[in-house]
């Protein structure tokens, strides 16, 4: 297991100090903020730690401050409803007695139904693109240095997008991006987990997508760009063995944020999940 993916599995084995009060710490990755899947993934360990027999299916979140990687954040869940089928709880996160972040998160007992999905898109294999070393070496050669910095720091999670001319191309792009995602260590095999895992890296380069037709990137020194919400619905089990395919769109920008639409499949082309998010992008 790396080091990177062991550091995550920690950070996401809350310390439980109360009824239904739970803290989490931030990794030492030098980062001015917390990064927002991590609190997306302490917020659904929480939450799930509460329900019996339930699988998480859908979860709704807003980002209201920064979060310091310095500091502890508290994660306080309220049982809302504990139904015949579905569990609904709600998890706010403090920092220094302030709320930076709240989710809502509704679970359910295993059912059988209608069975539908819209299909993968058609793009090119993980082994046929460079892997993240490939591209730090070569793509990334001419990218600006804040650029390099992000791709150079040790990640539990590895990235191969189709393309990465955002990032040193000032042109307008159609707002599309595709990205394979694995982590890169083993996954324990607890669905709570694993749900908590991939709600993880859900908030990688959706934010991205929104800023493609209008020539920037999140690193643009003249832009303020920040999550302030995220959905996330999970259809199908996760199996962290292989290649996940990360398709977005971005429907829309107005108003300073930026709108992106996310689905997550497997090799084989299941999907098992479905995100959607809106950002601040504005223009400093």
């Amino acid at each position: 297991m790396s080091e990177a993916v062991q550091e995550l599995i920690n950070i996401l084995n809350l310390e439980q100090v109360d009824h239904n009060k739970f803290v989490g710490q931030s990794p030492s990755f030098g980062w001015q903020r917390v990064y927002g899947g991590q609190v997306i993934g302490q917020a659904v360990i929480a939450a799930s730690r509460t329900v019996n027999n339930r699988d998480l299916h859908s979860l709704h979140c807003y980002f209201m401050r920064p979060g310091d990687p310095d500091h502890p954040i508290i994660y306080e869940v309220d049982e809302i409803r504990d139904g015949r089928t579905f569990t609904t709880r709600r998890v706010v996160a403090t920092q220094l007695d302030k709320a930076i972040f709240s989710l809502a998160a509704s679970f359910q007992i295993a059912e059988e139904g209608f069975e539908h999905q819209i299909n993968m898109p058609d793009i090119p294999p993980p082994e046929d693109l460079l892997s993240e070393e490939d591209l730090k070496k070569q793509f990334l050669a001419l990218a600006p240095q804040n650029v390099k910095d992000y791709w150079g720091k040790p990640r539990p999670i590895e990235l191969r997008p189709i393309s990465l001319n955002h990032y040193i191309s000032r042109k307008e792009l159609e707002p599309k991006q595709y990205v394979w995602i694995k982590t890169t260590g083993p996954i324990p095999d607890e669905p709570t987990v694993k749900t908590a895992t991939l709600s993880y890296l859900s908030d990688m380069t959706l934010l991205d997508t929104s800023l493609f037709a209008h020539g920037k990137n999140i690193f643009n020194k003249n832009l303020q760009v920040a999550s302030l919400d995220h959905a996330m619905w999970f259809h199908r089990e996760i199996n962290f063995d292989d290649w996940f395919l990360y398709a977005q769109d971005s429907p829309s920008a107005s108003g300073a944020r930026g709108f992106t639409r996310g689905s997550l499949y497997t090799r084989d082309g299941k999907l098992i999940a479905s995100t959607a998010q809106e950002g601040l992008i504005r223009k400093l």
